[in-house]
């Protein structure tokens, strides 16, 4: 089965990977290098790295249709979607045989849209998942043909959950390619009530103490390794990486990353403080 791959961070590797070892993988399409870190130098895309392991080609095309016309005298049986960062377009989806699969982080209808990670933590789920749709022009809204339920744990941070869905995404999307294989990809409507989440924005990261302590400790999770909830103690400004509310129902701050300290525990941070005045 000939396929075409298109993905561009962390999250894809893994279902990457499952698609170059199931399937005749023709390439690996990805966003353009970016300017990271404090010298601001072109990066690869994760993905990008990883298809170099594997000796795929790779795409980084910036204008989409014109790369549909480039690609439209090859012959595909299906495109696979990880964290790619864009919609195809309709001249793209028509493309391959079998229609184009993408992997999405959460239950379908629900949580649509860029952050569907941090969205289940940040509004208390207790249990969220992955789907395997095959796409349609809309925003997630295609017919899904697999999904599976993951539970949250309790104090389960976003980098945590991540990596745990990346792997049962890519998983979950094996299946789907062998039941493409034997002609069985079987879809279905999306059903119940959509939710759709947007980009974090830097006001998203800051907490306010006035909070309930759950509140708190959610937004901290959410938005934990990267890119960090921000608070301000004592005039200091923190990065906050890990917090929980103890039985008694106070919050309490795990870990943090302090000016000038880097990262330590809530606890040698309030010492030090302790220790000034």
């Amino acid at each position: 089965m000939k396929t075409l791959f298109f993905g561009t961070s962390a999250f894809a590797v893994p279902t990457l990977r499952i698609v170059a070892q199931q399937t005749q993988c023709a390439g690996v399409v990805t966003a353009p290098d970016r300017p990271a870190g404090r010298g601001q130098r072109l990066q690869p895309s994760p993905v990008k790295r990883a298809a170099r392991e594997l000796g795929l080609r790779v795409y980084e095309p910036v204008r989409l249709r014109a790369f549909a016309a480039e690609l439209a005298g090859e012959d595909f049986d299906l495109f696979v979607l990880a964290s790619y960062g864009r919609i195809l377009p309709p001249a793209l989806l028509e493309l391959p045989r079998l229609g184009a699969l993408n992997v999405h982080p959460s239950l379908l209808p629900k949580y649509r849209g860029a952050t569907p990670i941090q969205s289940a933590i940040l509004h208390g789920e207790r249990t969220t998942g992955v789907s395997i749709m095959l796409m349609d022009a809309g925003l997630d809204t295609g017919d899904v043909v697999a999904a599976q339920a993951v539970d949250l744990g309790p104090d389960e941070t976003y980098g945590e959950l991540h990596d745990r869905l990346a792997q049962t995404g890519a998983e979950l999307l094996r299946e789907a390619l062998r039941a493409a294989e034997r002609g069985e990809l079987r879809a279905a409507p999306q059903r119940g009530e959509p939710t759709l989440t947007r980009l974090i924005e830097r006001d998203d990261l800051l907490v306010d103490w006035n909070w309930p302590a759950e509140r708190i400790a959610r937004t901290v999770r959410a938005y934990s390794p990267q890119p960090a909830a921000r608070a301000e103690i004592d005039g200091e400004s923190v990065k906050l990486l890990r917090a929980h509310v103890d039985e008694t129902g106070r919050l309490v701050i795990d870990e943090l990353i302090a000016p000038n300290r880097g990262k330590m525990s809530g606890e040698a941070f309030t010492r030090g403080r302790s220790g000034r005045a």
